[in-house]
C-alpha cells in the first residue's frame, strides 16, 4: 500500500465534466492540486483545476504527460479505454483499478461478474448482434419473461442513451435495425417498488464506509431526483451495503463506487437486484456535499490519495434535483423561492435537451419521530 500523498500533490483526473469539476474542487479543499485531461476545450472541470491537458483519451503522449504531472490518476466516467489506464499504470498509480473499468464499461461483462458473485440481476441474455436478438428473446421467454424488454448496448450507454424498449416479438425488426451488429444485453422488466443506489467508499487497506441509500426517481432514463432518507427498512439498507461490499472487495476497489439497485417487494420478502455499477462518484450522491460530514467527492479524493476516510454520516434530510437543458433558466427562481436550496451550476455553455446543466440540493425539515 502506497504512502499517503502529502498536501501539494497532484491528482490526475480523466474526464472534464461536472463530476471531474467537483472532484477538482474537493481536491483543492484538501490542499491537493488537480490536473484534468479531457478532449473538449470548454470542459467544465478545466475552470477549477490547477492544470489541464486538452487531448483525446487515446492520445498516449498526452496520457504520459498526465502521468508525469500526477501522483495518482483517477477517472470521472467509464468510457475511458482500458488501454488508456494501461499506459498510465506504466508510469504512475491509478485508482480505481483498471479491472473495475474493464468490467463496468461493458454490460455483458458487468452482469456476468454480478452473477458470478451470486447477486441478483434482472433476467437478461447477451446479444452479439441483430441475428442473435430472437434467440435472446426466446431465452428470456424460457425464464418466464414475456415483456416488456429493454435492449441496451453493451458499451457507451448512459443516462437512458443507447437503449430501447421492446413490447415483445413484434418489435424485433425495429430493434434489429437499431442495434445493427453491436453487442448488447436484452433484459426483462423488473417490477420494482423503488430504485435506490448504494454509494460507498473503499480505502486501499480495505476499510469501507457507506452513505445512506437515496430513493432515486428517473425520467426518460435520466436521474431526476434523489431523496434521503429513503423509506426503506434497516434490513434493506444492510443488504444493500453487503452487496456493495461484495462487489468492491471482488474488484479490490479503491475510491467511491455506486451500485444502482431495484427493490422488489416489501417486508421480509423483499429482493434487491443489481442494475448497474458505476466505478466513480455518482449523480445520486451529489446531496452528500450539503447533507453529510464528508462528501462523496472528498472521500474519493481521500481514498485515492491514501488518506484516512471521512465520516459518511448524514446530518440532514435532503432532496437533490437535476437541472437538465433549459431547466437551468429557472435556477435563480428556484433558489429565490427557497433559501434552503444549495445551487450547483456546471458552467456548460450550451443547454442541450437532456444535458445535465446543474443541480440543487434542498435541505428538508427533519421528520418527527
Amino acid at each position: 500500500m502506497a504512502d499517503p500523498l502529502p498536501p501539494g500533490s497532484t491528482i490526475g483526473i480523466l474526464g472534464g465534466g461536472q463530476l471531474g469539476r467537483m472532484l477538482a474542487q474537493a481536491a483543492a479543499k484538501l490542499g491537493l492540486r488537480a490536473c484534468v485531461m479531457a478532449p473538449e476545450r470548454d470542459s467544465p472541470a478545466f475552470d477549477v483545476a490547477a492544470a489541464h491537458i486538452c487531448a483525446d483519451y487515446d492520445d498516449e503522449g498526452a496520457l504520459r504527460r498526465l502521468a508525469e504531472e500526477a501522483d495518482v490518476v483517477t477517472f470521472e466516467f467509464e468510457n475511458v479505454t482500458a488501454r488508456a489506464l494501461e499506459v498510465l499504470e506504466s508510469a504512475t498509480r491509478v485508482a480505481p483499478p483498471r479491472r473495475a473499468l474493464e468490467i463496468t464499461q461493458d454490460r455483458i461483462a458487468e452482469k456476468s461478474f454480478v452473477d458470478g458473485l451470486g447477486l441478483a440481476t434482472a433476467p437478461w441474455a447477451p446479444v452479439s448482434g441483430r441475428a442473435a436478438l430472437r434467440q435472446a428473446l426466446e431465452r428470456l421467454a424460457g425464464m418466464g419473461e414475456h415483456g416488456p424488454f429493454f435492449l441496451k448496448m453493451a458499451r457507451q450507454g448512459y443516462d437512458g442513451k443507447g437503449q430501447m424498449r421492446l413490447a415483445g416479438a413484434d418489435d424485433l425488426g425495429e430493434a434489429a435495425d437499431w442495434l445493427g451488429e453491436r453487442a448488447a444485453v436484452l433484459e426483462g422488466a423488473v417490477a420494482f417498488e423503488i430504485e435506490l443506489s448504494m454509494v460507498a467508499v473503499r480505502a486501499a487497506d480495505g476499510q469501507m464506509a457507506f452513505y445512506d441509500p437515496p430513493h432515486n426517481t428517473h425520467r426518460s432514463g435520466v436521474l431526476h431526483e434523489s431523496l434521503v432518507p429513503a423509506s426503506i427498512p434497516a434490513s434493506v439498507v444492510e443488504q444493500a451495503q453487503d452487496h456493495a461490499r461484495s462487489i468492491a472487495e471482488a474488484l479490490d476497489y479503491v475510491g467511491v463506487i455506486a451500485v444502482e439497485m431495484f427493490l422488489e417487494g416489501s417486508g421480509e420478502g423483499f429482493r434487491l437486484s443489481i442494475n448497474e455499477i458505476a466505478p466513480r462518484v455518482h449523480n445520486s450522491g451529489h446531496w452528500t456535499i450539503e447533507a453529510c460530514t464528508v462528501s462523496q467527492f472528498e472521500n474519493h479524493i481521500r481514498a485515492v490519495a491514501g488518506w484516512p476516510l471521512g465520516s459518511t454520516r448524514r446530518h440532514s434530510d435532503a432532496r437533490m434535483v437535476n437541472l437538465l437543458g433549459r431547466d437551468v433558466d429557472a435556477a435563480f427562481t428556484l433558489i429565490a423561492e427557497n433559501p434552503a436550496r444549495s445551487l450547483h451550476l456546471y458552467g456548460k455553455r450550451e443547454a442541450r435537451p437532456g444535458r445535465k446543466m446543474g443541480h440543487f440540493v434542498e435541505i428538508l425539515p427533519r421528520k418527527e419521530c
